[in-house]
Protein backbone atom coordinates (compact mmCIF):
# COMPACT_ATOMS: atom_id res chain seq x y z
CA UNK A 1 0.00 0.00 0.00
CA UNK A 2 1.25 3.96 -1.10
CA UNK A 3 1.00 5.34 2.52
CA UNK A 4 2.45 9.20 3.12
CA UNK A 5 1.51 12.12 4.79
CA UNK A 6 2.14 12.88 8.35
CA UNK A 7 -0.48 14.33 11.29
CA UNK A 8 -1.46 17.91 11.03
CA UNK A 9 -3.04 19.88 13.64
CA UNK A 10 -6.53 20.29 11.91
CA UNK A 11 -6.74 16.60 10.84
CA UNK A 12 -8.74 14.14 12.96
CA UNK A 13 -8.85 10.05 12.66
CA UNK A 14 -10.92 9.31 9.89
CA UNK A 15 -11.61 5.53 8.84
CA UNK A 16 -12.95 4.13 5.67
CA UNK A 17 -12.04 3.91 2.19
CA UNK A 18 -12.97 6.22 -1.07
CA UNK A 19 -12.96 4.81 -4.28
CA UNK A 20 -11.48 7.75 -6.49
CA UNK A 21 -11.39 8.23 -10.05
CA UNK A 22 -8.18 9.14 -10.50
CA UNK A 23 -7.50 11.92 -13.17
CA UNK A 24 -4.63 11.52 -15.51
CA UNK A 25 -0.68 13.76 -14.88
CA UNK A 26 -0.10 12.71 -11.09
CA UNK A 27 1.02 10.15 -9.73
CA UNK A 28 -1.33 8.03 -7.14
CA UNK A 29 0.34 9.09 -3.51
CA UNK A 30 -0.17 12.96 -4.96
CA UNK A 31 -4.01 11.49 -5.53
CA UNK A 32 -4.42 10.02 -2.63
CA UNK A 33 -3.41 13.47 -0.61
CA UNK A 34 -5.63 15.39 -2.13
CA UNK A 35 -8.37 13.25 -0.79
CA UNK A 36 -6.72 13.41 2.47
CA UNK A 37 -6.61 16.97 2.61
CA UNK A 38 -10.36 17.30 2.10
CA UNK A 39 -11.30 14.28 4.88
CA UNK A 40 -8.89 15.77 6.77
CA UNK A 41 -7.54 12.46 7.85
CA UNK A 42 -4.18 11.27 9.90
CA UNK A 43 -4.07 8.16 8.35
CA UNK A 44 -3.81 7.13 4.48
CA UNK A 45 -2.86 5.19 2.03
CA UNK A 46 -4.19 3.40 -1.23
CA UNK A 47 -3.90 -0.15 -2.77
CA UNK A 48 -3.08 -0.48 -6.24
CA UNK A 49 -0.43 1.79 -7.66
CA UNK A 50 -1.71 3.84 -11.50
CA UNK A 51 1.06 5.53 -13.80
CA UNK A 52 0.61 8.70 -14.02
CA UNK A 53 -0.41 8.33 -17.14
CA UNK A 54 -2.99 6.66 -15.93
CA UNK A 55 -6.77 7.10 -14.75
CA UNK A 56 -9.23 5.12 -13.18
CA UNK A 57 -10.43 3.54 -9.92
CA UNK A 58 -7.81 4.42 -7.07
CA UNK A 59 -9.08 2.72 -3.70
CA UNK A 60 -7.83 5.34 -1.02
CA UNK A 61 -8.18 4.09 2.45
CA UNK A 62 -8.05 6.25 5.92
CA UNK A 63 -7.41 5.31 9.50
CA UNK A 64 -8.21 1.33 10.18
CA UNK A 65 -9.11 1.26 6.46
CA UNK A 66 -5.46 0.84 5.94
CA UNK A 67 -5.15 -2.47 7.59
CA UNK A 68 -6.88 -4.62 4.29
CA UNK A 69 -4.10 -3.61 2.42
CA UNK A 70 -2.60 -7.39 2.83
CA UNK A 71 -5.93 -8.79 2.36
CA UNK A 72 -6.33 -6.88 -1.23
CA UNK A 73 -2.96 -7.91 -2.29
CA UNK A 74 -3.92 -10.33 -4.84
CA UNK A 75 -7.16 -8.31 -5.87
CA UNK A 76 -7.61 -8.89 -9.98
CA UNK A 77 -7.91 -5.63 -11.77
CA UNK A 78 -9.55 -4.92 -15.26
CA UNK A 79 -8.74 -1.71 -17.32
CA UNK A 80 -9.92 -0.47 -20.80
CA UNK A 81 -6.32 0.31 -22.47
CA UNK A 82 -6.01 2.24 -25.82
CA UNK A 83 -2.95 1.29 -27.96
CA UNK A 84 -1.13 3.45 -30.74
CA UNK A 85 0.50 0.90 -33.46
CA UNK A 86 3.11 1.27 -35.60
CA UNK A 87 5.52 2.55 -32.99
CA UNK A 88 7.27 1.32 -29.62
CA UNK A 89 8.82 3.83 -26.85
CA UNK A 90 11.27 3.15 -24.53
CA UNK A 91 9.06 3.03 -21.59
CA UNK A 92 5.95 1.00 -23.23
CA UNK A 93 3.83 4.19 -23.11
CA UNK A 94 2.89 7.34 -24.46
CA UNK A 95 5.22 9.18 -22.03
CA UNK A 96 8.63 7.78 -23.53
CA UNK A 97 10.55 8.96 -26.53
CA UNK A 98 9.91 6.70 -29.86
CA UNK A 99 12.40 4.21 -30.36
CA UNK A 100 11.33 2.12 -33.45
CA UNK A 101 9.22 2.64 -36.15
CA UNK A 102 7.22 -0.50 -38.42
CA UNK A 103 4.47 -0.74 -41.28
CA UNK A 104 0.67 -1.51 -39.67
CA UNK A 105 -0.52 -4.82 -41.87
CA UNK A 106 -4.03 -4.53 -42.88
CA UNK A 107 -6.02 -6.99 -40.39
CA UNK A 108 -9.66 -7.21 -39.92
CA UNK A 109 -11.29 -7.57 -36.11
CA UNK A 110 -11.26 -11.14 -35.97
CA UNK A 111 -7.70 -11.63 -36.62
CA UNK A 112 -6.67 -9.18 -34.33
CA UNK A 113 -8.70 -10.54 -31.40
CA UNK A 114 -7.47 -13.71 -32.15
CA UNK A 115 -3.77 -12.40 -31.24
CA UNK A 116 -5.60 -11.37 -28.11
CA UNK A 117 -6.58 -15.53 -27.20
CA UNK A 118 -2.97 -16.21 -27.54
CA UNK A 119 -2.35 -14.12 -24.70
CA UNK A 120 -5.11 -15.21 -22.17
CA UNK A 121 -4.77 -17.93 -19.64
CA UNK A 122 -1.49 -18.40 -17.79
CA UNK A 123 1.52 -16.43 -19.30
CA UNK A 124 4.70 -15.09 -18.88
CA UNK A 125 5.56 -11.65 -19.22
CA UNK A 126 9.42 -10.06 -18.85
CA UNK A 127 8.75 -6.68 -16.42
CA UNK A 128 9.64 -3.69 -18.49
CA UNK A 129 12.71 -1.95 -17.30
CA UNK A 130 10.36 1.56 -16.53
CA UNK A 131 8.92 -0.25 -13.56
CA UNK A 132 9.10 0.05 -9.78
CA UNK A 133 11.04 -3.60 -9.20
CA UNK A 134 14.27 -3.58 -7.24
CA UNK A 135 17.25 -4.89 -9.41
CA UNK A 136 20.70 -4.94 -6.74
CA UNK A 137 18.44 -2.49 -4.51
CA UNK A 138 17.69 0.08 -7.25
CA UNK A 139 14.93 0.95 -8.96
CA UNK A 140 14.64 -0.37 -12.64
CA UNK A 141 12.97 2.72 -14.12
CA UNK A 142 16.37 4.55 -12.11
CA UNK A 143 18.75 2.44 -13.85
CA UNK A 144 16.74 3.12 -17.27
CA UNK A 145 16.34 6.66 -17.11
CA UNK A 146 20.61 6.00 -16.90
CA UNK A 147 20.59 4.17 -19.96
CA UNK A 148 21.06 0.50 -18.26
CA UNK A 149 19.15 -2.27 -19.28
CA UNK A 150 19.51 -5.48 -16.93
CA UNK A 151 18.08 -8.98 -17.76
CA UNK A 152 14.27 -9.26 -15.72
CA UNK A 153 13.18 -12.65 -15.03
CA UNK A 154 9.95 -13.57 -16.23
CA UNK A 155 6.96 -13.61 -14.36
CA UNK A 156 3.65 -15.71 -14.40
CA UNK A 157 0.67 -13.50 -14.69
CA UNK A 158 -3.13 -14.53 -15.62
CA UNK A 159 -4.69 -12.51 -18.20
CA UNK A 160 -8.80 -13.53 -17.88
CA UNK A 161 -10.18 -11.71 -20.54
CA UNK A 162 -8.54 -9.66 -23.54
CA UNK A 163 -10.38 -8.61 -26.11
CA UNK A 164 -10.74 -6.18 -28.64
CA UNK A 165 -13.26 -3.65 -28.15
CA UNK A 166 -12.63 -0.59 -30.67
CA UNK A 167 -10.19 -0.53 -33.99
CA UNK A 168 -9.42 2.22 -36.20
CA UNK A 169 -6.54 0.76 -38.09
CA UNK A 170 -7.40 2.76 -40.82
CA UNK A 171 -6.15 6.42 -39.62
CA UNK A 172 -3.37 7.60 -38.64
CA UNK A 173 -2.13 6.47 -36.38
CA UNK A 174 -3.78 3.21 -35.90
CA UNK A 175 -5.26 2.79 -32.85
CA UNK A 176 -6.91 -0.11 -31.11
CA UNK A 177 -9.03 -0.09 -27.67
CA UNK A 178 -9.18 -3.29 -25.27
CA UNK A 179 -10.55 -4.49 -22.34
CA UNK A 180 -8.48 -6.58 -19.79
CA UNK A 181 -9.49 -8.41 -16.82
CA UNK A 182 -6.28 -9.87 -14.88
CA UNK A 183 -4.01 -10.98 -12.30
CA UNK A 184 -1.97 -8.79 -9.75
CA UNK A 185 1.44 -7.69 -11.52
CA UNK A 186 0.23 -7.64 -14.60
CA UNK A 187 2.22 -5.25 -16.61
CA UNK A 188 -0.32 -3.89 -19.49
CA UNK A 189 2.27 -2.08 -21.39
CA UNK A 190 3.81 -5.36 -21.99
CA UNK A 191 0.96 -6.85 -22.73
CA UNK A 192 0.31 -4.12 -25.81
CA UNK A 193 3.57 -4.77 -26.91
CA UNK A 194 3.42 -8.68 -27.26
CA UNK A 195 -0.04 -8.33 -28.58
CA UNK A 196 1.42 -6.07 -31.40
CA UNK A 197 4.25 -8.55 -31.91
CA UNK A 198 1.78 -11.43 -32.78
CA UNK A 199 0.12 -9.26 -35.30
CA UNK A 200 3.34 -8.49 -37.11
CA UNK A 201 4.09 -4.88 -36.00
CA UNK A 202 5.11 -2.46 -32.92
CA UNK A 203 2.90 -0.53 -30.05
CA UNK A 204 2.54 1.72 -27.38
CA UNK A 205 -0.41 2.32 -24.61
CA UNK A 206 -1.74 5.74 -25.09
CA UNK A 207 -4.34 5.32 -22.27
CA UNK A 208 -5.10 3.09 -19.25
CA UNK A 209 -8.37 3.40 -17.53
CA UNK A 210 -8.95 0.68 -14.67
CA UNK A 211 -12.60 0.10 -14.03
CA UNK A 212 -12.12 -2.99 -11.57
CA UNK A 213 -9.90 -3.29 -8.22
CA UNK A 214 -10.97 -6.75 -6.40
CA UNK A 215 -14.83 -6.30 -5.25
CA UNK A 216 -14.73 -2.48 -6.45
CA UNK A 217 -15.54 -1.80 -9.94
CA UNK A 218 -15.97 1.72 -11.69
CA UNK A 219 -19.18 2.48 -10.83
CA UNK A 220 -18.48 3.43 -7.37
CA UNK A 221 -15.92 5.84 -8.00
CA UNK A 222 -15.69 9.54 -7.10
CA UNK A 223 -13.84 12.23 -9.19
CA UNK A 224 -11.47 14.74 -7.24
CA UNK A 225 -14.14 17.41 -8.17
CA UNK A 226 -16.74 15.75 -6.98
CA UNK A 227 -14.76 15.46 -3.32
CA UNK A 228 -14.11 19.39 -3.36
CA UNK A 229 -17.11 20.35 -3.86
CA UNK A 230 -19.65 18.29 -1.58
CA UNK A 231 -20.16 20.17 1.46
CA UNK A 232 -19.40 16.47 3.25
CA UNK A 233 -17.05 14.44 2.03
CA UNK A 234 -16.92 11.77 4.71
CA UNK A 235 -20.52 10.19 2.76
CA UNK A 236 -18.05 9.17 0.32
CA UNK A 237 -16.65 6.92 2.34
CA UNK A 238 -17.00 3.48 2.83
CA UNK A 239 -16.60 0.95 5.31
CA UNK A 240 -13.46 -0.97 5.40
CA UNK A 241 -15.07 -4.69 5.36
CA UNK A 242 -16.85 -3.55 2.38
CA UNK A 243 -13.31 -4.50 0.77
CA UNK A 244 -13.33 -7.90 2.67
CA UNK A 245 -16.89 -9.39 1.19
CA UNK A 246 -15.09 -12.25 -0.27
CA UNK A 247 -14.30 -13.83 2.87
CA UNK A 248 -17.01 -15.81 5.09
CA UNK A 249 -18.34 -13.93 7.89
CA UNK A 250 -18.58 -15.09 11.77
CA UNK A 251 -21.33 -14.06 14.11
CA UNK A 252 -19.41 -13.89 17.51
CA UNK A 253 -21.35 -14.07 21.02
CA UNK A 254 -20.29 -11.45 23.62
CA UNK A 255 -17.86 -13.78 25.36
CA UNK A 256 -16.52 -14.35 21.87
CA UNK A 257 -16.07 -10.92 21.20
CA UNK A 258 -14.39 -10.27 24.13
CA UNK A 259 -12.06 -13.21 24.17
CA UNK A 260 -10.59 -12.42 20.83
CA UNK A 261 -9.99 -8.34 22.22
CA UNK A 262 -8.58 -9.46 24.82
CA UNK A 263 -5.77 -11.61 23.07
CA UNK A 264 -7.43 -15.59 23.70
CA UNK A 265 -8.35 -17.93 21.27
CA UNK A 266 -11.88 -19.10 21.09
CA UNK A 267 -13.37 -22.08 19.77
CA UNK A 268 -15.27 -22.09 16.36
CA UNK A 269 -16.83 -24.35 14.21
CA UNK A 270 -15.98 -23.36 10.75
CA UNK A 271 -13.71 -23.99 7.91
CA UNK A 272 -9.99 -22.84 8.28
CA UNK A 273 -8.78 -19.51 6.94
CA UNK A 274 -9.61 -15.94 6.93
CA UNK A 275 -12.78 -14.90 8.16
CA UNK A 276 -14.85 -11.60 8.65
CA UNK A 277 -15.59 -10.80 12.37
CA UNK A 278 -19.00 -8.97 13.70
CA UNK A 279 -20.40 -9.14 17.14
CA UNK A 280 -23.85 -9.83 18.25
CA UNK A 281 -25.28 -6.35 17.22
CA UNK A 282 -23.53 -7.03 13.92
CA UNK A 283 -20.87 -4.43 14.21
CA UNK A 284 -17.60 -5.02 12.17
CA UNK A 285 -14.67 -5.83 14.35
CA UNK A 286 -11.79 -7.16 11.88
CA UNK A 287 -10.64 -10.61 10.44
CA UNK A 288 -9.80 -13.71 12.71
CA UNK A 289 -8.00 -17.12 11.53
CA UNK A 290 -10.12 -20.61 11.90
CA UNK A 291 -7.86 -23.51 12.36
CA UNK A 292 -8.63 -26.46 13.47
CA UNK A 293 -11.65 -25.58 14.86
CA UNK A 294 -9.93 -22.75 17.04
CA UNK A 295 -10.53 -19.10 16.28
CA UNK A 296 -7.87 -16.09 16.61
CA UNK A 297 -7.47 -12.67 15.74
CA UNK A 298 -5.48 -11.83 12.31
CA UNK A 299 -6.35 -7.93 12.38
CA UNK A 300 -8.77 -6.10 14.82
CA UNK A 301 -9.83 -2.58 13.10
CA UNK A 302 -10.59 -1.62 17.18
CA UNK A 303 -10.75 2.40 16.82
CA UNK A 304 -13.94 1.71 13.77
CA UNK A 305 -15.71 -0.63 16.15
CA UNK A 306 -15.78 1.26 19.19
CA UNK A 307 -15.92 4.19 17.33
CA UNK A 308 -19.37 2.45 15.86
CA UNK A 309 -19.73 0.71 19.41
CA UNK A 310 -20.18 3.77 20.83
CA UNK A 311 -23.62 5.14 18.40
CA UNK A 312 -25.14 1.99 19.03
CA UNK A 313 -27.99 1.91 21.63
Amino acid sequence: MGRRGSRHKSFTDVHGIFLLDKPAGITSNQALQKVRHHLKANKAGHTGNLDPMATGLLPCCFGDATKVADLMINADKAYQATAVLGSQTDSGDATGTVQKHHSVPQLDEQQMQAACDELTGEIKQVPPMYSALHHQGRRLYELARQGIEVERPARTVTIYEFKVIQQEISQQPATVRFYVRCSKGTYIRTLIEDWAEKIGTLAHLSALHRTQSGVFDGDQMHTLEHIQNSDNPHQFLLPADAALIEYPDITLSEQQAQDLIHGKQTAADYANGLHRLYDSKGLFMGMGKVFNGSLRVHKLFMKTYQQRLAKTP
